[in-house]
């Protein structure tokens, strides 16, 4: 079943993978392409080989104010370290969303 916030994710935001052998995980989206979106960790998926993966498989948790995020929206190239650094930032601060809209 696709929610509506699967329709407003965009470049440089934040979301969570629902399905697959990566469900549970964090990934900032790189790039969309119709109802797919290319997503990247740095780590198991790193910025030159990105993740393919369609929209309702993937919950939006956030948006990225990172560096990163400004990089992607941007259209610049961005770095491994860059995106780990982006997803590392975000899970020290503890950041919660419910249902995609940030909470605290």
């Amino acid at each position: 079943m696709e929610t509506d916030s699967t329709d407003i994710i965009a470049v440089s935001d934040i979301v969570v993978s629902l399905k697959g052998r990566d469900a549970g995980g964090e990934f900032l989206v790189t790039a969309e392409e119709g109802e797919y979106l290319y997503l990247a960790d740095g780590r198991r998926r790193r910025i030159e080989n990105p993740k393919k993966k369609k929209r309702k498989h993937v919950r939006r948790a956030g948006g990225s104010e990172s560096r990163a995020g400004e990089k992607l929206r941007g259209g610049e190239t961005v770095t491994n370290a860059e995106l780990r650094r982006a997803l590392s930032e975000r899970a020290d601060a503890g950041e919660k969303t419910e249902g995609g809209t940030r909470v605290g």
